[in-house]
């Protein structure tokens, strides 16, 4: 997965200055090597560290480094990731855009593990959606993964999502429907945001293959899902909009019987894994 990323990464260690790092360059001798830990303060879920470990052979291909860990261990306080040699000029220099990688996946990685666990008895999966980092959405996709979450659509070409703007703008449900039927692949199925048990039954009536109860209390909810489960068994169901991370009203959300809850949090607002790197 690195090298698909290479891109990526040489723009990372460009906006940070990596080869014009003024404070390691005035401090540290030219030939100055290092040994070096890459080290874990917290519990959680590792994702990014493949990625990581390319950034530092990226700066400089004299840099060793033994990793004792892979993307998606479940790691603890005080686990070493990662034994690092090499020049301690480059090491310096990649630190930080590394540890930014490894940091911030590995967040996703544990954010995403948790809320799996809040569904454990359930039927109900944890689904990401597109609200990803610019550039990095499948870095962040894989992060999701490695926590044991499924990933939505990758993108607007993988399948039919029709939200609101899209039913106001075709002049309703059963319209958006029609024309999605008519101009999409055949093989991609139709899901439709539906806020109101009045959209949900429209919704069913034109044949969506997909329900998506947006923003719904869980009273509601639970109502919309024995409807649909009445009327068409076959259609699957997601709950999204408003219903974050915390354990409790994820466990009341799937309780209501839906088959996935789409979480954007996983991604735009998983904090960072704390790691560092300590010269030994």
């Amino acid at each position: 997965m690195a090298n698909l990323h290479l891109d990526l990464i040489q723009q990372a260690l460009a906006e940070d200055g990596a080869e014009a790092d003024v404070t390691t360059l005035s401090t540290v001798p030219l030939e100055q090597q290092t040994q070096a830990n890459i080290i874990v303060r917290q519990a959680g879920v590792i994702a990014g560290l493949a990625i990581a470990v390319a950034t530092f052979r990226e700066l400089d291909q004299r840099i060793s480094i033994e990793t004792l860990l892979q993307d998606g261990a479940v790691v603890q306080p005080g686990q070493v990731l990662a034994l690092i040699s090499g020049p301690a000029r480059s090491v310096l220099s990649a630190e930080r855009v590394a540890l930014n990688f490894l940091g911030h996946l590995s967040g996703i990685a544990t954010l995403t593990a948790k809320c799996v666990r809040a569904l454990e008895g359930s039927e109900a999966r944890i689904l990401d959606t597109r609200k990803t980092t610019p550039g990095l959405r499948s870095l962040e996709k894989e992060a999701v993964r490695l926590g044991g979450g499924q990933n939505h659509r990758f993108n607007l070409s993988d399948g039919v999502l029709i939200k609101d703007n899209h039913i106001k703008a075709a002049g309703g449900i059963s319209l958006a429907i029609s024309l999605a039927r008519r101009q999409a692949p055949h093989l991609l199925k139709i899901e439709v945001e539906c806020e109101t048990l009045i959209e949900v039954r429209e919704a069913l009536e034109a044949e969506a293959d997909v329900i998506l109860l947006d923003n719904m209390h869980v009273d509601t909810m639970r109502s919309a899902v024995e409807f649909i489960r009445r009327a068409s068994p076959k259609v699957l169901i997601e709950a999204s909009g408003s219903i974050g991370t915390n354990p409790v009203k994820l466990a009341s959300v799937a309780a209501t019987g839906v088959d996935f809850i789409s979480l954007g949090a996983i991604t735009h607002s998983a904090p960072q894994l704390d790691v560092s790197l300590e010269f030994d």
